[in-house]
């Protein structure tokens, strides 16, 4: 199809055709085939990328597999000072990048994108300062023995991105993959891959051929041919734990390692000292309201101690009524748009099984306006079902939007036995004066990442990762790093003979 033949009209926006990154060039897919980004502020078309398949994943996978021996023998410190100057040329393009982001997968600039932006930035930095990190340790056997061990690169990385967060996502694989000596293929979302694609063109400018190789297609194409590739060392994967589950068959089938970073059901737990509007500002930010609920870190099962709950859903709905739902290139906007249909209409489904559940108190929200300027995208209100059952669907399955069940509770042992009634385990916060009990239950809580009186994002230097189906594995950190991406060797050597 060619760029004339687009039945959805162009954005206002249109940005072209956007190339895919093999061996140091722009290229299209090999089989010339290619996907429409769409707008979902206003459903039209940005541009297009390449249908990456087989042959393109062979490609990259093979330009990595060439740049692989000398990239690793470069020494670590002058692998971390390329990333500082990626760092320093990326500075002047956030503004453009960040409105890209916002343009394709809906977040709003003013409160997500250039925050998100911002982060790759820093992000390379922070690794590009740990680069040199990936030490050994000598042990003293005795004095005719040298015994010590060397961390190394794994080989070639395949790592896949969701489309939620697209450019802090990928920084967490290409910086700290890169600067340990490995090379890299990233499968980006067919759905957000253009700002991705711009950092790609600034990383390209300072990277040998071939270290960095970036591939646009669907899941069940390229990504599927990724995760089977036999001379893929490592496989990082961030998105779904549906998804998951089939990248880490893919890994067990050749035995290699694999990093997962999946969904969450997080809860946040209020307790009766804590119905305040600092809190009710923290369980917003917590539950993701910012990125309209799509991340997998949402404390979207609101706990909130009987005592307080009537109380306190009344300030969450007063101050959820006041943010602006609008168009993310909009400086007014505080929420954006849904990524793309299949999810606006997966989240609408949610909210109407909700609101067909016995008891349930639709506190604000609902269906999405089937008129006016929000009905021209992929706009979800945010929407609060009060008194709802744990165990009920929306409370137990990841709805991936901006909505939020609040659950009354009596017990701190009943309501910690709740929030742990989920297979996931990937962030709790916790809302109390009381030391004591906030502490007692963020040890209580299965989860990899626990607040206590704060909703804000991962920050870097912290080790992050799920329990249970959340995912295997940490990133964010220099430990992280390590363990994701080197292995250990040892080494014993016999001095006098």
């Amino acid at each position: 199809m060619t760029i004339e033949q687009h039945t959805t009209p162009l954005s206002e926006h249109h940005v072209g055709d956007a190339l895919m990154l093999i061996a140091g060039e722009w290229t299209e897919a090999a089989d010339g085939w290619w996907i429409d980004v769409e707008s979902p502020r206003d459903r039209t078309i940005l541009g297009r990328v390449p249908r990456g398949g087989a042959e393109d994943v062979r490609r990259a996978v093979d330009a990595a597999s060439r740049a692989f021996p000398a990239w690793r023998d470069l020494r670590p410190r002058d692998r971390g000072e390329l990333f500082r100057r990626i760092a320093d040329a990326l500075e002047p393009e956030q503004e453009r990048i960040a409105r890209l982001l916002s343009l394709e997968n809906g977040n709003a600039i003013r409160t997500q994108s250039r925050g998100e932006m911002q982060f790759v930035v820093d992000a390379f930095r922070y690794f590009a300062g740990v680069a040199g990190e990936a030490k050994g340790e000598s042990i003293p056997l005795n004095p005719q023995v040298l015994d010590y061990s060397r961390r190394e690169p794994l080989g070639v990385v395949g790592a896949i991105v969701p489309w939620n967060a697209p450019l802090m996502l990928s920084a967490l694989k290409i910086a700290p993959a890169l600067v340990t000596g490995n090379t890299l293929v990233l499968k980006l979302a067919e759905d957000a891959p253009l700002a991705v694609l711009a950092v790609a063109r600034v990383c390209q400018e300072f990277l040998p051929a071939g270290v960095l190789n970036v591939i646009t297609g669907y899941g069940s194409e390229a990504g599927e041919a990724l995760t089977s590739h036999p001379a893929v060392a490592k496989l990082s994967f961030t998105g779904s734990t549906a998804v998951g589950r089939r990248v880490m068959e893919k890994g067990a089938e050749r035995i290699v390692p694999v990093s997962l970073e999946l969904g969450g059901k997080s809860p946040q737990i209020v307790f009766p000292d804590a119905d305040e509007d600092w809190v009710v500002d923290g369980t917003i930010s917590g539950m993701r309201f910012f990125r309209q609920g799509q991340s997998c870190t949402a404390g979207s099962r609101l706990f909130i101690h009987e005592s307080v709950f009537d109380s306190f859903v009344g300030k969450l709905v007063d101050k959820l009524s006041e943010l602006v739902v609008g168009d993310p290139v909009d400086e007014a906007s505080d929420l954006g748009t849904i990524v793309n249909a299949r999810q606006f209409d997966r989240v609408g489904e949610y909210i109407a099984d909700g609101i067909e559940q016995p008891g349930v108190d639709l506190a604000l929200g609902g269906l999405p306006p089937a008129e006016g300027p929000l009905a021209q995208g992929w706009y979800h209100r945010p929407t609060v079902f009060a008194n709802v059952s744990n165990s009920w669907r929306i409370a137990a399955e990841e709805i991936f939007g901006p909505v939020v069940c609040a659950i009354p509770w009596r017990d701190e042992t009943d309501v910690i036995r709740m929030a742990n009634d989920t297979h996931y385990g990937l962030a709790g916060y916790v809302w109390t004066h009381d030391l004591g009990a906030a502490l007692r239950t963020a040890h209580a809580l299965e989860a990899g990442w626990v607040q206590v009186n704060q909703g804000g994002g991962q920050v870097l230097g912290q080790s992050y990762g799920g329990f249970k189906q959340s995912g295997i594995g940490r990133e964010f950190s220099l430990e992280g790093m390590l363990d994701s991406y080197t292995q250990r060797k040892h080494v014993s050597v016999h001095l006098e003979r």
